[in-house]
């Protein structure tokens, strides 16, 4: 996916909706950044490559040098119009460590999903789908698959199910190391079911994919969701 020269409410856009998938984000234009942590540091004006990464690592490169000139790693990124520019905010709320890139005008964008260099599922989501329905204990012992695609009013839940102990599961499939997006989805799917369904009713989610990065790993055990790898 590319835009050309895109205002800056439609790179906000472009940058949300391309993080939500899990891709990576390139782009290219005239910014600025400010770093607040330990010392804070900032960079006038210039045309940059910003990447964001899946896992949420921010990289801002120059015209020179193997290294980035600025960076930021492990903090939520967000991407606003603020004074009609785009504007990436990266780190953990408005706290300390924070990477700000305020674009004056962005001239390309693209969005792709990056090689995970720990290796992928072989396949697509169906295969990993249909390998979970022959063989449920691959989500967890005792796990029954009762329904695929379980609408939802956040949406299609992959596979819909229950455990051994009878609560319900919502399982979501991924075939790539699962970044943060894949932790908020999960639970918004476990969020509806437990509004959808009888008050009483247990609601769990799981997580099945390759691997996920630590960041994912902490929201779902903040929100009492499950991981389970594959092979």
């Amino acid at each position: 996916m590319t835009l050309a020269d895109p205002d800056p409410e439609s790179a906000a856009a472009f940058v949300a909706d391309a993080r939500s998938d899990d891709l990576a984000v390139s782009l290219v234009g005239v910014c600025a950044t400010t770093f607040e942590g330990c010392a804070e540091r900032a960079l006038p004006a210039g045309v940059r490559h910003v990447l964001c990464k899946p896992d949420d690592t921010v990289l801002v490169h120059g015209a020179s040098g193997r290294d980035p000139v600025a960076w930021s790693s492990g903090g939520d990124v967000t991407a606003n119009v603020v004074d009609d520019a785009l504007e990436l905010h990266c780190g953990v709320g408005d706290g300390a460590d924070t990477l700000t890139v305020s674009f004056e005008s962005v001239q390309h964008a693209a969005a792709f999903a990056p090689t995970n260099e720990a290796g992928d599922v072989s396949g697509t989501e169906v295969d990993l789908k249909e390998r979970v329905l022959s063989n449920p204990d691959l989500v967890e012992d005792g796990f029954r698959a009762l329904a695929t695609e379980r609408e939802t009013p956040a949406g299609p839940v992959d596979v819909y199910g229950r455990d051994a102990d009878g609560a319900v599961v919502a399982v979501e499939l991924k075939t790539r190391r699962a970044g943060p997006s894949a932790a908020s989805q999960l639970e918004r799917y476990v969020t509806a079911l437990r509004r959808d369904l009888h008050a009483d009713a247990e609601v769990r989610g799981i997580l099945v994919a390759p691997e996920i990065t630590e960041k994912t790993r902490r929201l779902l055990a903040e929100s009492g969701l499950d991981f389970s790898p594959v092979e």
